[in-house]
């Protein structure tokens, strides 16, 4: 599990670096003609830990979904590994090097753990098979569990085959859309747990979050948006610290 010491170790560095892995820079977007997010600018540097939190409605999801080539573009820009990536479409996005699950319906519940892995590696001519190991290895269950239906198992589990399956093509961002909503409170602290090993493996998170106050612990950053615009941004534990911010948005 990741200890406050680490945080505040990463803490100290992560306003500092200047390899920059994705940049929004006065992003507007939304759905057809209705607007939600209005000049965003956030940052992933590679290898970091950035959670987005606020209230709901805030268009927390929408930045998710606008990176990864989901929403109706209407302005700004968005700038992965050096490349304007806004405007692509998802699976031109996905060979860049992003990976992405969606908070809702994100595992092919008909097909079996090892075939939605194998459906996460769909761009390559084969699925190394070093690749679904070192999936199992980050989650054992899925190994006991690989020929089972994917739609038959719990929350906490769909969560892990949907992670998995995203980390197949080993991509240098993840993008995780609360991975906490809907899993029993003593799956909570497990998932976050394996969030923080899959970046200290070196994949950079970016993740929207409920549990705004655990996230904000762990993470490297955080922003905070209300009414789809920048509120706030700070490393996690000055946005804890901030005595607006817990009044504002993570209740007291």
């Amino acid at each position: 599990m990741a200890t406050e010491q680490a945080a505040e170790e990463r803490d100290a560095d992560s306003l500092n670096t200047d390899t920059e892995l994705l940049e929004v820079r006065n992003l507007d977007a939304g759905y057809g003609d209705l607007q939600i997010l209005t000049a965003v600018d956030l940052d992933v540097t590679a290898g970091e830990y950035v959670t987005i939190v606020g209230p709901n409605g805030a268009g927390k999801s929408t930045v998710m979904k606008s990176v990864f080539g989901l929403t109706t573009y209407m302005g700004g820009s968005v700038v992965f590994n050096d490349e304007k990536i806004h405007g692509f479409k998802p699976d031109e996005i996905i060979h860049k090097g992003i990976g992405y699950v969606p908070q809702n319906d994100n595992v092919f519940g008909t097909l079996t753990v090892r075939e939605n892995l194998e459906m996460g590696a769909y761009i390559l001519d084969e699925v190394p098979e070093d690749r679904i190991e070192l999936q199992f290895d980050r989650f054992p269950v899925l190994r006991e569990r690989q020929n089972q239906k994917a739609g038959t198992m719990s929350g906490g589990q769909r969560q892990m085959v949907a992670m998995a399956r995203a980390l197949m093509l080993d991509p240098d961002l993840l993008l995780l859309d609360e991975p906490s909503a809907g899993l029993a409170p003593d799956l909570v602290q497990e998932m976050f747990d394996r969030i923080d090993r899959i970046n200290n493996d070196g994949t950079a998170i970016l993740m929207v979050e409920q549990n705004a106050k655990e996230a904000l612990r762990r993470c490297d950053r955080g922003y905070v948006l209300a009414q789809g615009e920048n509120r706030y941004m700070d490393t996690g534990r000055a946005l804890l610290d901030n005595e607006d911010v817990r009044q504002q948005f993570l209740g007291g």
